[in-house]
């Protein structure tokens, strides 16, 4: 039973899956799906402040908070330490900048405490996560609330923004990626 939990599901089952996530959560709570809300109500819990971005009732989410520490338990849990099955042509292409080690599920060379204290590092990390964080809060929630979420319920603003993550996605990739890549360590 666990192999089954832990071999990858075909995209035909896991989509629809998601994709009755939508409306179940509609009709049976009333509620929206969303990743990055969470942090909000965790916040909202740890930190008494005076913040009125943070004052409201996050009991009534808690439901959230449950969903999201039900991902983190599942990936614990699944957790494999085989290897990463990675493209051919990408190891090759990945070599060239000296990223080699694909024993975890991220490279080592780019995530690590070591890569943390490198220019290459503070970028992709700090730098990255900044603005993972500042985008999802000026869009107004994550990709998988704007694109799952967001289109099912026809909103314009959550196509325009899964067009945008699109866009900043291939210019990262094909553009900037390949240059941070090439930083010395």
């Amino acid at each position: 039973m666990l192999s089954f939990l832990k071999d990858p599901w075909p995209w035909y089952v896991a989509g629809p899956l998601i994709g009755l996530t939508v409306p179940l959560l509609l009709i049976l709570g009333n509620k929206s799906f969303g990743i990055s809300s969470s942090l909000r109500h965790i916040c909202a819990a740890c930190i008494p402040a005076g913040i009125p971005f943070f004052k409201y009732n996050w009991k009534k989410e808690v439901w959230n908070l449950l969903f999201v520490s039900g991902i983190i338990i599942g990936g614990v849990l699944i957790h494999q330490s085989t290897p990463v099955a990675v493209n051919p042509e990408l190891v090759k292409e990945l070599a060239g900048y000296g990223i080699t080690d694909f024993n975890q599920l991220v490279p080592q060379q780019l995530f690590s405490w070591q890569s943390l204290f490198t220019l290459r590092g503070v970028i992709i990390m700090v730098l990255g996560g900044f603005l993972v964080g500042f985008g999802t809060r000026y869009a107004g929630g994550c990709t998988s609330g704007h694109a799952i979420m967001g289109l099912s319920n026809l909103q314009l603003p959550s196509l325009i923004a899964t067009i945008s993550f699109m866009v900043g996605g291939f210019v990262m990739v094909n553009l900037i990626l390949p240059y941070i890549l090439s930083l010395t360590i």
